[in-house]
């Protein structure tokens, strides 16, 4: 899918440096694989210990050019918990989410396997998170600027992220696209490195986001 800024929409950052956000990204995706290694070890005993699933979870998104890739995630959910085939919104407190998966989500450990998604180049550090199709359709529905969106990687946090929280209803997910197309339009490497320092500052606080 080719899309090109319109409308007044254009992307804040120019070819250099988008090569170098993605240098940054492919680096440091590498290295914190490798630090956080014994984090991945304990999450992965503790999950299997529950004898509920794989310890991984993968799951088609629509990315970067709007082309669709799998999400890793660690299993935070029990198996088949969208039974009735329709795809359903997470929220802070579902029923669905096992004990282990409920402190994973609360301390945002469930995602550091979308670190194997920015090393590869589907995803990176900072960017809109990616949806799958069935809520993109609904969210054109409202506002069609979605497809802006696709001129960017999706990442693992962003502005939305940290002042939006988990996008558990539609209206929340119309702010965030509105969010994510003002980032489209400021972003920069500077904006960047304030984003990641400011959400792991919140991790580490135990910030709720």
């Amino acid at each position: 899918m080719e899309i090109t800024a319109k409308n007044g929409i254009k992307d804040g950052m120019n070819i250099l440096e988008r090569a170098v956000k993605r240098i940054f990204d492919f680096v440091c995706s590498f290295l914190a694989l490798i630090i956080l290694s014994p984090v991945f070890i304990i999450v992965s005993i503790a999950i299997l210990c529950q004898r509920d699933g794989s310890v991984f979870f993968k799951q088609e998104r629509i990315g970067y050019k709007g082309k669709p890739f799998f999400i890793y995630k660690f299993r935070t959910m029990r198996v088949n918990s969208e039974r009735n085939g329709e795809p359903q919104l997470a929220t802070k407190g579902d029923e669905r989410l096992t004990k282990v998966g409920r402190f994973l989500r609360e301390h945002h450990l469930d995602e550091l396997p979308q670190l194997f998604n920015v090393f590869k180049g589907d995803m990176s550090f900072v960017g809109p998170r990616p949806e799958r199709q069935y809520f993109i359709d609904k969210i054109r529905k409202e506002n069609p600027n979605y497809d802006y969106i696709f001129l960017m990687r999706p990442g693992l946090t962003s502005m939305a992220t940290i002042h939006n929280g988990y996008t558990d209803t539609m209206e929340k997910m119309l702010i965030r696209l509105e969010m994510d197309l003002e980032y489209l339009r400021n972003r920069s490497l500077w904006l960047d490195a304030k984003l990641i320092f400011t959400t792991f500052i919140y991790i580490v606080n135990g910030k709720k986001f």
